[in-house]
């Protein structure tokens, strides 16, 4: 397997790019999540060109697609930030010419942007960041409900020279321990990759799954879909996130967390269900994606990182 590649840190005065590919977000929203950048001592790039959404998209594909391209190829930019997930990321993979990208960046986003992720791991080893959004996390700021967790931000955009720790604080579902590489992200987007040139090869990972709004039959589904597909094979642990507005449906008992115990339990793999990682109202992790960790899957749940995910 290919080496990952690791961007360069961000430092006082890096400059991050800000990118629309999926949906739109409210300019208010926006606004605050630079200005907190701002207030990081980071250099925020975000047109200020009045942008006419189309449709569930924050602007034509080709558009959505220039603007993606130009940041990823930057050379002053290091980090590339979006503004909001929702709808459209996937459909701008298949014209992105990799061939331009040969210095990896900090992409950071979550959600929809489970496909830019999955697409630059499998296409370039990549390591990219499974964060904040501008509009939602750094919108509301550091510790905020609905905002985004300080520490793991710093120790994944900034630190080069060792790995850290972070508490999940969910809890677990099946106890170990496991070492692997962090893979994953929204699971919605993670079964319709497969098939794809991007299919997100999970084999030796720590696979992070998470969603929101789903019944629990549909994520019953989904995880039979990816158990039935072979996906988990070879999968050595399992971080789960909090699956919000995901109720139980009248006339049932079956919760998301039951559907994960009662599917994922037979794997007898550690795993933790409820860190606030992606969406979430608590301050969201950043996790970086492609880089090894050891998930102790006891209590609330830890996940060791053991390297840097960023270089000096």
């Amino acid at each position: 397997m290919p080496k990952p590649l690791k961007p360069l840190a961000l430092v006082p005065g890096s400059t991050i790019a800000v990118v629309a590919p999926a949906s739109s977000a409210k300019a208010e929203r926006i606004q605050r999540g630079c200005d907190n950048l701002t207030q990081l001592d980071y250099r925020v790039l975000h047109s200020e060109t009045e942008r006419k959404p189309e449709g569930y998209y924050s602007a034509p594909w080709k558009d959505r697609l220039e603007e993606l391209q130009r940041a990823l190829v930057r050379p002053d930019v290091r980090g590339v930030f979006c503004t909001r997930g929702g709808y459209g990321s996937t459909e701008l993979l298949e014209h992105l010419k990799t061939a331009k990208l040969k210095h990896p960046k900090i992409f950071c986003g979550f959600s929809d942007l489970t496909s830019i992720h999955v697409f630059l791991w499998q296409k370039l080893r990549w390591v990219t960041f499974y964060g904040p959004l501008v509009a939602g996390g750094f919108d509301a700021g550091a510790q905020a409900t609905g905002g985004y967790d300080p520490d793991t931000f710093m120790c994944a955009m900034t630190g080069t020279h060792s790995g850290w720790s972070t508490p999940l604080r969910g809890e677990t579902l099946t106890r170990g321990t496991a070492m692997g590489t962090l893979l994953g992200g929204c699971i919605t987007l993670l079964e319709t990759a497969i098939g794809t040139p991007w299919d997100l090869d999970m084999r030796g990972s720590i696979l992070l799954l998470e969603d929101r709004g789903l019944k629990p039959y549909q994520l019953d589904r989904m995880l039979l879909h990816l158990r039935q597909a072979g996906k988990f094979k070879g999968v050595k642990g399992i971080l789960l996130g909090e699956f919000p507005e995901s109720e139980t449906p009248e006339g049932s008992t079956m919760t998301v967390r039951d559907v994960c115990k009662r599917v994922l339990g037979p794997l007898n793999i550690p795993i933790v269900y409820g860190a606030p990682a992606g969406h979430t109202l608590r301050p969201m992790l950043t996790l970086p994606l492609g880089v090894s960790v050891r998930l102790h899957a006891t209590g609330e749940g830890r996940l060791d990182f053991l390297e840097p995910a960023v270089r000096a």
